[in-house]
Formats: C-alpha cells, sequence, structure tokens
C-alpha cells in the first residue's frame, strides 16, 4: 500500500542493537527508509546496521549514549549527513529495573528516569531542531516514542519502570502540540507495546519472581497473558509495524496519540 511507503525517508533508531529497537530499523529499512541504528552497544549496533545493507537497504551505526546531550548532538549531525537528512526518530532505547515500591533504590531510580525519560525528551529536542524549518534537515518529519503497557497498568515489581514510561507518554503529547502550535511541521506519537519475550523482557519475568511475586516464570508469564484478551505475548514485529504506521503517511493526520500494541492488556 502506497501510504505505508517510507521510500526516501531518513531514519534514526535508538536502541536499535538488538530486540524490539533492531525490528524496528529493519520494518522501517524494509518500508523503503533508509536507516541509522543507534545505540551504546557498538559490536551488536555495527551487525544489526551491516545485516541491513546486506539485504540491500541503506543503514549505518552511530554510538549514542542518550543520556548525554553532547552524544545526541553527534547522532543527529551523523545521521544527516550520512543519508541526506532526518524525518524520522524512534525513541526506543530504555532500561527497567525492577523493585517492589518498599525497596526502591534511589540509583536505580534515577537511572530509568535518566535513560528513559531525560533520553526521550532530548531525542525530541535534536529531532525537532533538525526537522524544524531552518533545521540541519528542516523538511519535518515524525517522531515515535516507545512508552510501555506499564504505563496503562498497575503491574506489581516494575514502579519505578512504570513511572518513566508514563512521562514517556506525557513528553508525547505536550511535544506533540508544540510542534504543531509552532509550525514544525513534525508529527509525535508513541506506543505501548505490551511484554515481549526480549533480552529485557525475560529479565522482567525472573525478576518478578525473584521479588516474590510469582512462584516461577511461567505463572509470571501465565498472569501476563491471562490480562491479555488477545491471549498471547506481544512479538517484535507486532511493535515494528506500529511503528511503521505512525511513521508513514497512513498516519498524516495522526499526532499526540498513545498507540496500544498490547492485545488488549491495557484496556
Amino acid at each position: 500500500m502506497k501510504a505505508f511507503d517510507l521510500t526516501g525517508r531518513k531514519a534514526l533508531v535508538t536502541g536499535a542493537a538488538r530486540g524490539i529497537g533492531a525490528a524496528i530499523a529493519q520494518a522501517l529499512a524494509a518500508a523503503g527508509a533508509s536507516v541509522v541504528i543507534a545505540d551504546v552497544m557498538e559490536d551488536n549496533g555495527r551487525e544489526t546496521a551491516q545485516a541491513l545493507s546486506a539485504t540491500g537497504a541503506k543503514a549505518d551505526f552511530v554510538r549514542l549514549d542518550v543520556t548525554d546531550e553532547a552524544s545526541w548532538v553527534a547522532a543527529v549531525e551523523a545521521t544527516v549527513k550520512s543519508l541526506g537528512g532526518f524525518d524520522l526518530l524512534v525513541n526506543n532505547a530504555g532500561v527497567e529495573i525492577t523493585a517492589l515500591v518498599a525497596d526502591i533504590e534511589a540509583a536505580d531510580l534515577r537511572r530509568m528516569l535518566d535513560v528513559n525519560v531525560v533520553g526521550t525528551a532530548l531525542g525530541m529536542k535534536h529531532a525537532f531542531r533538525a526537522m524544524r524549518p531552518g533545521g540541519a534537515a528542516g523538511k519535518g518529519g515524525s517522531i515515535v516514542n516507545i512508552s510501555s503497557v506499564a504505563a496503562t497498568i498497575a503491574f506489581p515489581g516494575i514502579p519505578g519502570y512504570s513511572a518513566s514510561k508514563s512521562a514517556v507518554d506525557r513528553l508525547t503529547r505536550v511535544g506533540a502540540m508544540e510542534a504543531g502550535k509552532l509550525g514544525y511541521g513534525v508529527r509525535v506519537n508513541c506506543i505501548f507495546p505490551g511484554l515481549v519475550p526480549t533480552v529485557m523482557g525475560q529479565k522482567l519475568a525472573a525478576d518478578v519472581v525473584a521479588a516474590g511475586l510469582f512462584p516461577s516464570i511461567e505463572e509470571a508469564i501465565g498472569a501476563v497473558i491471562a490480562q491479555t484478551p488477545l491471549g498471547r505475548l506481544g512479538e517484535v514485529q507486532d511493535m515494528a509495524d506500529a511503528v511503521v504506521f505512525l511513521s508513514s503517511d497512513a498516519a498524516r493526520f495522526v499526532t499526540g496519540v498513545g498507540l496500544p500494541v498490547d492485545g488488549g492488556m491495557g484496556m
């Protein structure tokens, strides 16, 4: 379908070395976009970029620490130089540290806020500056932030993560309003992924068992599936396809939206 064709678009995807981020980068490339893989995991990131290049896509890698402003400036400059522009940003990088409210460690909470909230905010800041009229790319574009179903439900063991992903939703909506009011030509949306059995998802299941919330990993996963009307865990492709939609002209009149991609778990 032509509306989903991303040919000519230039994308930067954070946390794209593996997992959901890598799947998003692959889906954007399959839809025709050129993609820069951005991550602190350099070896994995370069491998992902090389795998995309092997399919015929234009792909590159840049090291990006999303918590560091100078790193963002360099990554955006590298994207514009490598791809010849920049009109799609996917703020996917994130961390989750499990803890009961009674056991929260301040350092862990600050780490999640730094990566999940500050990292997303800095990405939006520098994407706006590059994409808006007069910017280094200057043709408008789309930002898709990755929140979580944890922002919409009260799942035990992840209070800090839930709070940080709720903040991503608020950043998205305020950013969309500002971009529209100020004439940036940039749409801003987010998705709420359900639990996906990536490295992070598998670790979460083990961590809630260790916290005494479930007797086994199987029962922890079963509890998630039981809360999900579609009766299964999410898959990385489910999330990637939603990002392609929000990045495409099929979503040209969609901004400020938080799209659940959770099989109904958060409704």
